[in-house]
C-alpha cells in the first residue's frame, strides 16, 4: 500500500504544472466580475451563486462590481484576464446587443469567452396602459395596425433588452409601435402610469406590483415558458407570435482558452448549486427563473441569441455608423 502511494505521488510530480493546477482547481480565491451595479439581477446572481460555490469548492468566490458601458467594460477586463479560471464574468444579453450595435466591437461574447453555465433569467413583461382598451396580445397587435406610428413603447434605454424586445415584437407582428428611450425602466414606468406612453416591455420586478394594483395591465411575458414570478400570465409566443422569446439572462463565462477541465468542474458545481434551496429561494423571490445546463448548451444558446438580435438590429437599422 505504501509503495503504491509513493508511486502515485511520483507520477503526480511528473505531471506538467498546468495539469497539476487544473487538478487542484481552485486553490485560491476566484473573482466573479459583474458589469452592472450593486443590487442588480446580475449582482444578485453572482452573490448567491458565489456564496454556495465558496462552500462546495472550498475557496472564496469574490464578487467585483465594475459597471459601465452596458457591462462592456467588465467584459473587456475579464476577456483579457489569465485563462486559468480565477477570473470569471457574469455574461449577459447586453454584451451581445452592444456588440451588434457597434460597427467595431471590442469584445464578443461568443469569441472572447468560454461559456460555462446559463444561470438565471428574467422575462420582460409586456404591459399596457388601461386606456388602450386591450386585454391580450392579439388585441394590441390589431390596435397597433389600425394606428401605425401612433402608439409608443417605453424602453430603459437605446440598445437595452426591453428596447430590442419591442423591436422584435414590431418585426414579428408587423406593427409600427414607436420606441421612446428613457434612462431606466423606472422613468419609463412613470410615463406609462401617466398615460404618456401606451406600451412597455419591462423586467418583472419593475412592474408586477403596479399590475397587482390595477394601475397597468399585463398582457404576456417574453420568454418561451411562463415565469415563476407570474405563472398565470401567458407568454407572447402562446398569445399569437409563435417562437417569440427574449429575456434578461445571466450566465457564468471564463476567458476563451480556459482549460476544459476547469470549465467542466465549474459547470458541474454551478448546476448543483442551482438545485439548492439556499440558491433558488432568494433568486426566485427576486423574480428570476433558474436555468442551468452544460457549457455546450450555453454556447449554442449564445449563438442563437446573437443570430436573433442581429436580425432585429439589421431590420431596424439600429447599428451605429462606424468611422
Amino acid at each position: 500500500m505504501k509503495r503504491a502511494f509513493w508511486i502515485g505521488c511520483g507520477l503526480l510530480a511528473l505531471l506538467p504544472a498546468a495539469a497539476r493546477a487544473q487538478s487542484d482547481y481552485p486553490s485560491r480565491p476566484v473573482h466573479l466580475v459583474v458589469g452592472f451595479g450593486a443590487g442588480s439581477a446580475a449582482d444578485l446572481t453572482a452573490r448567491v451563486l458565489g456564496q454556495r460555490l465558496s462552500k462546495t469548492l472550498g475557496q472564496p468566490f469574490l464578487v467585483e462590481i465594475k459597471p459601465g458601458g452596458g457591462s462592456t467594460i467588465a467584459a473587456e477586463q475579464v476577456a483579457r484576464s489569465p485563462k486559468d479560471g480565477y477570473t470569471l464574468f457574469i455574461g449577459t444579453v447586453a454584451v451581445i446587443i452592444n456588440g451588434l450595435l457597434q460597427p467595431n466591437p471590442r469584445v464578443n461574447l461568443a469569441n472572447d469567452f468560454a461559456p460555462i453555465t446559463l444561470a438565471t433569467s428574467s422575462p420582460n413583461i409586456l404591459v399596457v396602459h388601461p386606456s388602450t382598451g386591450v386585454s391580450n396580445v392579439k388585441e394590441l397587435i390589431a390596435l397597433a395596425k389600425s394606428k401605425p406610428g401612433q402608439l409608443n413603447f417605453g424602453t430603459s434605454g437605446f440598445g437595452t433588452s426591453p428596447h430590442l424586445t419591442g423591436e422584435l415584437f414590431n418585426l414579428m407582428a408587423d406593427t409600427k409601435i414607436v420606441s421612446v428611450h428613457y434612462q431606466g425602466s423606472a422613468q419609463a414606468l412613470t410615463d406609462l402610469l401617466g398615460g404618456r406612453i401606451q406600451v412597455m416591455f419591462s423586467p418583472a420586478s419593475t412592474v408586477l406590483s403596479q399590475v397587482a394594483a390595477g394601475q397597468i395591465r399585463a398582457l404576456a411575458t417574453s420568454e418561451l415558458t411562463r415565469t415563476a414570478a407570474a405563472p398565470k400570465l401567458p407568454t407572447v409566443a402562446e398569445s399569437g407570435l409563435p417562437g417569440f422569446n427574449t429575456s434578461l439572462w445571466f450566465g457564468v463565462v471564463a476567458p476563451a482558452g480556459t482549460p476544459r477541465p476547469i470549465v467542466d468542474k465549474l459547470a458541474g458545481a454551478i448546476n448543483e448549486a442551482l438545485k439548492n434551496e439556499e440558491v433558488t429561494k432568494p433568486l426566485i423571490a427576486a423574480g428570476l427563473d433558474i436555468k442551468g445546463g452544460t457549457p455546450d448548451e450555453f454556447a449554442a444558446y449564445i449563438a442563437s441569441e446573437t443570430e436573433k438580435y442581429n436580425s432585429v438590429v439589421t431590420a431596424g437599422g439600429l447599428r451605429t455608423k462606424g468611422p
